[in-house]
C-alpha cells in the first residue's frame, strides 16, 4: 500500500459481510431476526431482574449488567449493519466510526470482567454460604462492576484516540462490517507499533486476568462440590453454575479462536465470522441460555405472565 498520500477523511466505506448482491436480502432477514431476539431477550432479563423482588440478589445483579452489556454490544453493531444491507453504499461517518469502535471495545472487554465477577459470586455462594450476604454486599457488587468499567472505558478511549489521531492514507475502505481496530490499523500511514503494543498488552491482560479469576473460582467450587456428602447438594451446585459455564465456554472459545490463530493463517474473512458471533450471536444466546437453564428466571417469567393475564381478564372491557 502506498503510504505517502495523506488524506483527511470525513467518512469510511465498510466492505460488509459479503460482496454477493443476491445474499444481501437473506442476510438482512437473518440478522434482523438475530438482533430482535437479542434486543427482546436482554431487555426482558433487565426488566425481569428489576421488577421481580425474588431476583434482587447479587447473582441477578450481575446477570442484569451482563444483559445490559450484551444489549449495548449488539446495538453498537446491529442497526448499522442492517442499514448497510439495503444501502447503495456502506458509508459510516468518521466520528461515528470512532464512536462505534470505542463502544465495541468497552462492551467486549467489560463482558469478560462481568463473567469473572459472576464466577466469584458462585464461588462465595457455594464455598461460603453462611457468609454470602456479608461478603457479597451491595457495595461489593457495585465495586466489582464499577472498577472494571472504569478500566475498560479508559482502555477503550486510549485505543480509539490513538487510532483516530493517526494519519490515514488515501484508501478509506475498511475490510469489515463495522469499525474494528485491526482493519483500521491497515489504513494508517504512520507506524502502528505503539498502538499494536497497547492493544496486545491490555487485551492479553484483560483476557488472562478475567480467565484466571474464573478458573480459580471454579477449581475451588469443584473441590467444594467433591467434599459434599449430599447428592442433592452437588446437583444444586452444578445447576447453579451450568448457565454461567455455558456462556463462559462460548465467549472465551470464540475469542480464543479469533485472536489465538497464527498470524500466517489470519484473514479478515475469518475475523468477520468470529466478530459476527461475538457481537450478535452471543448476545442473542446469553438470555436464551439463562432463561432455559435457570429455574428461577423461568418461574419469574411465568409469574409475570400469570399476573398480566389476570389483569387483562379482570379489567373491564
Amino acid at each position: 500500500m502506498d503510504k505517502e498520500n495523506l488524506t483527511v477523511f470525513n467518512e469510511f466505506i465498510l466492505m460488509g459481510i459479503t460482496n454477493h448482491p443476491e445474499l444481501q436480502a437473506p442476510f438482512f432477514g437473518l440478522f434482523l431476526i438475530i438482533y430482535m431476539v437479542s434486543l427482546l431477550g436482554n431487555l426482558g432479563i433487565i426488566i425481569l431482574t428489576e421488577v421481580d423482588s425474588r431476583l434482587q440478589t447479587p447473582m441477578y445483579f450481575f446477570l442484569k449488567h451482563l444483559a445490559f452489556i450484551d444489549l449495548g454490544n449488539s446495538t453498537a453493531v446491529g442497526p448499522k449493519m442492517l442499514v448497510n444491507f439495503v444501502a447503495i453504499q456502506n458509508i459510516i461517518p468518521y466520528n461515528w466510526c470512532a464512536t462505534q469502535l470505542a463502544f465495541i471495545i468497552f462492551f467486549v472487554l467489560n463482558e469478560l470482567y462481568i463473567l469473572a465477577a459472576m464466577a466469584y459470586d458462585h464461588y462465595v455462594a457455594i464455598c461460603n454460604p453462611l457468609l454470602y450476604t456479608v461478603i457479597m454486599s451491595k457495595r461489593v457488587c457495585w465495586v466489582l462492576v464499577v472498577i472494571p468499567s472504569l478500566y475498560t472505558v479508559s482502555l477503550s478511549l486510549v485505543t480509539t484516540i490513538k487510532i483516530f489521531i493517526s494519519s490515514f492514507c488515501g484508501n478509506n475502505v475498511i475490510s469489515h462490517f463495522y469499525c474494528d481496530s485491526l482493519p483500521l490499523l491497515t489504513l494508517i500511514c504512520s507506524s502502528t507499533r505503539e498502538i499494536e503494543l497497547i492493544i496486545l498488552i491490555f487485551s492479553a491482560f484483560t483476557f488472562v486476568s478475567s480467565l484466571l479469576i474464573i478458573l480459580v473460582s471454579y477449581i475451588l467450587i469443584l473441590l467444594a462440590i467433591l467434599r459434599m456428602n449430599s447428592a442433592e447438594g452437588r446437583s444444586k451446585a452444578f445447576s447453579t453454575c451450568g448457565s454461567h459455564l455455558t456462556v463462559v465456554v462460548v465467549l472465551y472459545g470464540t475469542l480464543f479462536f479469533m485472536y489465538g490463530q497464527p498470524k500466517s493463517s489470519h484473514s479478515f474473512d475469518t475475523d468477520k465470522m468470529t466478530s459476527l458471533f461475538s457481537t450478535l450471536v452471543i448476545p442473542m444466546l446469553n438470555p436464551i441460555i439463562y432463561s432455559l437453564r435457570n429455574t428461577e428466571v423461568k418461574v419469574a417469567m411465568w409469574r409475570i405472565w400469570e399476573n398480566l393475564c389476570k389483569r387483562l381478564i379482570s379489567s373491564p372491557i
